[in-house]
């Protein structure tokens, strides 16, 4: 998954503090040195980002605002809550054509139907959601399983047999996962 963005907004010492420590960080950092268009664009473009700054005035969706005399270790725990929550909401809404995957709770959703999945189900689908071409069963078996692709095993067919059942039981569709010579795919 991608690293979420943290901006700092007029505070160039705590900028220069924080990617000292870079490598340590779970989220990316940008610097911008006035509120002007370029800032504005960006947050136009990623309104999800985590604004900091020491201007009282910040009218933005997410915000904290830095005093000066601020622990660095407390700063780190307030943005580290905040990815936390995002990176939870961002997990509860994956599209999947017309459903919706909840990778918190491991449910599948659709039209008010629910369908609680086995982690690899999860997995499976995000594959081959990701996926741009069809996926044949020995690079599901490498990707999705974690195994090497020569192993003479039907465990692809099987989770997929029993995944399609239980989709077409719960939300009668039997078109989720298509598969043709070329392997598997989800249908958009």
């Amino acid at each position: 998954m991608n690293k979420l963005n943290v901006v700092l907004l007029k505070l160039p010492t705590l900028y220069e503090i924080l990617t000292e420590i870079k490598l340590d960080l779970n989220f990316n950092l940008i610097n911008f040195s006035e509120n002007n268009s370029d800032f504005q664009n960006f947050l136009i473009e990623n309104p999800d980002v985590l604004v900091i700054s020491s201007d009282l005035k910040g009218n933005f969706k997410n915000f904290i605002s830095y005093n000066k005399i601020f622990k660095i270790k407390n700063l780190l725990q307030q943005i580290n809550v905040f990815l936390s929550k995002s990176n939870y909401e961002i997990k509860s809404n994956i599209s999947l054509g017309n459903y919706i995957i909840d990778l918190n709770s491991r449910v599948i959703s659709k039209e008010g139907l629910f369908l609680k999945l086995t982690e690899k189900e999860i997995d499976l689908l995000i594959y081959l959601n990701n996926s741009k071409i069809e996926s044949s069963t020995v690079e599901l078996q490498k990707n999705v399983w974690k195994q090497t692709g020569d192993l003479e095993t039907h465990t692809v067919e099987t989770h997929i047999y029993r995944l399609r059942k239980k989709i077409a039981d719960t939300f009668k569709d039997n078109n989720l996962i298509l598969n043709n010579n070329n392997g598997y795919k989800i249908s958009k």
